[in-house]
Formats: structure tokens, sequence, C-alpha cells
């Protein structure tokens, strides 16, 4: 950014130092606009997402969120994109899992501007290669780092010999279509259903995909909750794993008398669920919900033991109840980078995170809330009771949820809280931190250290509420300085 100059005075600042890393994450690009995002490093990044992936003479796809920036975001890098000889799709206004369907059917590599569940001042990137492939810093996003500063020491992108042009096109009603021919729902009973849209991306794709706005009519009674777009998140943040922003939507199944309520994040590719109580359902349970309906129709597809991806410190009902249902379950470590390269060497049908991010292998291995809603829907309307009888069966035992402790020496708190149970013989193991299960099976654990900040993440959980308590307390004790 130049000197003196304000962060909101223009989203064309100039970054001096072409460091380009406060923005650039290990799956995505995120910054504060006008700031560590600006224009110029848009543009210089779109003609460095070319020369990576050797796109020239392809064609790229190019959409945004509702955030302000993103149109101004999505032109700057298309300019870059079609200097270095790539033709540009405008896929204009879009959620993150309509890039994936763009990505996946049309076999084109594509970005999408959003900052997701980030606040108001933040915009980013989320780019795939052709098939919804993710592009991590570790399958490239770092090469497009450097290629964009190199760009931007030198002041300008270079024109290619042959440079690329620009098209639009609305991919809403093909991807409605092919949501609805993944999960049928017109035979469900009738439900009233809250959904609450933050303001994000779900105000655009749940009316054409559970409405009727684009096709037949479902048996759903849709209460809307903040469905106008508007980047400016006027009434809460659009970050449902937070517990605050939950309330609004809790309320007004309540008040509604809603069977089920349905929170997205800002561009829609993580769904929450509130039942007929106003209670939440943990994304655990909606993984074995789902996991149970995909294991069915792959094994109705003659797949004999189809395979379902959880992280670590999803609830070990979900292992459990895949195993029972006849399915293979695979363990990976948390992130979805992770779980989209194993759902690919694995051919895993489905794939469910504690974040509530869900994957699809009939969705090019990607995340979609909108389909996990759909699934949820359908498993609730094909049944006459509640949700919250439902959710019961999917939900044994008692998490605690990511409890975070400040911690200076986090391997020294690490090793103690190893030498503190493997005294008893409990199982350590470190696949992604370390897990601590004891033989009897009453209870486990995970501690991971953050990769950014002086935390300890503890998550645990216990066949009871008073035993759950005991171990969080008492590995507290063992890991807070």
């Amino acid at each position: 950014m130049q000197p003196g100059r304000s962060p909101t005075d223009t989203l064309s600042s100039v970054t001096t130092t072409f460091d380009l890393s406060p923005s650039f994450k290990a799956y995505d690009v995120r910054g504060i606009v006008g700031e560590t995002i600006t224009v110029d490093s848009v543009r210089a990044v779109g003609a460095a997402f070319v020369d990576s992936l050797e796109l020239a003479g392809e064609t790229i796809l190019v959409g945004g969120d509702m955030r302000p920036s993103s149109p101004e975001f999505s032109k700057a890098f298309a300019e870059g994109a079609t200097l270095r000889g790539a033709n540009v799709l405008f896929l204009d206004l879009i959620s993150t899992d309509e890039l994936y369907y763009a990505s996946g059917t049309l076999r084109a590599a594509g970005v999408t501007f959003t900052a997701s569940h980030n606040p108001a001042q933040y915009n980013g990137m989320k780019m795939t290669r052709p098939g919804a492939v993710p592009v991590s810093s570790e399958t490239g996003l770092k090469d497009i780092q450097e290629r964009a500063e190199r760009y931007l020491a030198d002041g300008s992108v270079p024109a290619a010999a042959v440079q690329g042009t620009t098209s639009v096109r609305d991919v809403l009603d093909e991807y409605s279509r092919f949501l609805r021919s993944q999960v049928d729902l017109s035979s469900s009973r009738p439900l009233k259903i809250v959904v609450d849209a933050g303001n994000g991306m779900a105000g655009l794709t749940t009316p054409a995909v559970l409405g009727d706005r684009i096709l037949p009519a479902l048996p759903f009674d849709i209460v809307p909750l903040y469905f106008e777009l508007d980047g400016s998140f006027p009434n809460h943040p659009a970050n449902p794993l937070e517990p605050e922003n939950l309330l609004d939507l809790q309320a007004a199944v309540v008040q509604h008398g809603a069977d089920i309520g349905i929170a997205f994040d800002g561009d829609a590719d993580r769904c929450f669920i509130i039942d007929e109580k106003g209670e939440p359902v943990s994304p655990s349970a909606i993984t074995a919900m789902v996991a149970r309906r995909e294991i069915a129709r792959a094994q109705a597809a003659g797949e004999a033991e189809p395979v379902i991806i959880h992280n670590l410190i999803t609830s070990r009902a979900v292992p459990e109840l895949i195993r029972h249902d006849g399915g293979r379950p695979v363990r990976t470590r948390v992130g979805h980078s992770f779980i989209k390269a194993v759902m690919a060497e694995e051919g895993a049908v489905f794939g469910g995170e504690h974040s509530a991010h869900y994957y699809f292998r009939d969705f090019w291995n990607a995340d979609t809330g909108m389909l996990a809603a759909m699934h949820v829907l359908a498993a609730l309307g094909e049944q006459d009771g509640p949700l919250s009888e439902l959710g019961r069966e999917y939900e044994p035992y008692f998490s605690s949820g990511e409890v975070n402790s400040k911690v200076q020496d986090l391997q020294g708190a690490i090793a103690r809280a190893r030498t503190e149970f493997e005294q008893e013989g409990v199982v350590v193991d470190d696949l992604d931190g370390l897990t601590f299960t004891p033989e009897h099976g009453d209870w486990w654990f995970n501690l991971r250290p953050s990769n950014t900040e002086p935390y300890l993440r503890l998550n645990a959980e216990a066949v009871d509420p008073q035993t759950l308590e005991d171990l969080v307390q008492r590995v507290l004790v063992v890991i807070r300085d």
C-alpha cells in the first residue's frame, strides 16, 4: 500500500513490498480489502494463475460472492488472466459450491472471490483446477503467489502473443437441477423449514434449489431469514460455527413451529442444522446421518464396502455406524485439503468434518452445504418422528466441542499430557496432534496446537456428561501453565 494512504481510500492501493504472504493461506487467499488484498495484487494473481497452471488458450471460470469488492476483483483477475492468454467465463454471483459444480461439469479451472465466514472488511480467492480439484499451498498456490509477486515487482503483466476473450454464463439453473437429481425430495412429507442465509449466498441458492424459483415446488414451507444479499452482514456474522450466530435461527424455529432450521455460512459451502426444539444437531451426527444414506445408495449400485472419510475429532459414533452399515471408515487429519485428497485416493462416497464441511464423490469430492442439507431433509421427511429423536440416534456420546487454552510452551504441555496418560496405559497416536484413547473406551480426547497462535485445542468425548466434565478438567489442569 502506498505510504500515508488509508486502506479504505481505494481498492487498487499498491503494495510496496510485493509480499503477498499475509493473504496467501494454506488452502486459499484471504485478506483485508485495500490492505492485504488489492485490485493490483488480484490482477497479478490472475496472470500468475494462468501461467502456473498452464492455462493459456483454455477457458477459466471467474465468479464471486455478495461482498462489495467481489465484482471489481473478478474484473481485475480476468484482466490478468486474459493478458496471459486464457479465455474467461464469468459466472458472476455464485456460491462456492456453484464454482465446484461448474469446474466439475465443465472440466475447467476457476476462482471465486469470497472470504467465506470472515467479517465484511475481508475478501479472498478460492481456486480450483479442472474437475474441482483444490489449489492449496502444496499443489500450486505457493507458485502462484511467487509469480504474482514478480509481476508486481515488474510493475505490469506482460501480454501474451494471443490474448484471451471474455464471456458470461449463469450456472444457477444447471446447478439447481443437478442437486435435485442427487436427492429426491419430491416424496418427502410436508416440512416447515427456517433457513438463515446470514445475508450470504444461500439467499440466492436456497430459493433456486429448495424453493420454486426455478424448479417445481417441493413439499416445503420455507421461512427465510436474512436472504438479502449484503456483504456488510447487517444482522450477524455469516459464521454459524459460533453459537451466538445461531440464536436468531433457534428462536425462529421455535416461534414458527418449524420442523428444522438450516444455517449457511457466507459462501454457502457449509450448513448447520437446528432441530424443532431449537437445539443444534452436531456435525458428527449429520456426518453419520448422510453416511448412512450414501452407504445404502452405493451398496444398491453394487459397491461392496463403500468408503466414508471422517476426520480424527469427529465423534467415534461415526466410524461405529459406518462399520455397522457395511461401510469402511477412513480417518484423516483435520482440513479440507486432506479430506479431498483421501476422498480421491480411496474412491470414498462421502466425507464429513466437525466443522460442517461435507464432501461427496458425486460432487467431484468437493464440499457443498446445500447437498448435505438436502440429505438431512430427505432423512427427516421420509419418517414421521421429529428431528430431535432422529438426531439422538446418531449422537450417543457427549462432546466438549473445541476448548482452546493459551499455552506458551505448546510442546511442553503436550509432552506433559502424554506422560500423564501413558502411565495409565492410554493409547496415544500422532496423526494430527495427539489423540488419547483408553482401553476401556469410556472417553477419548485430542490435543492439537494452533498453527498461528499460542493455543492448544482440546476436543474430548465421553459416554456421559460427568465423565466428560471430569476428563476436560483433568486435561486442562495438566496442559495449562
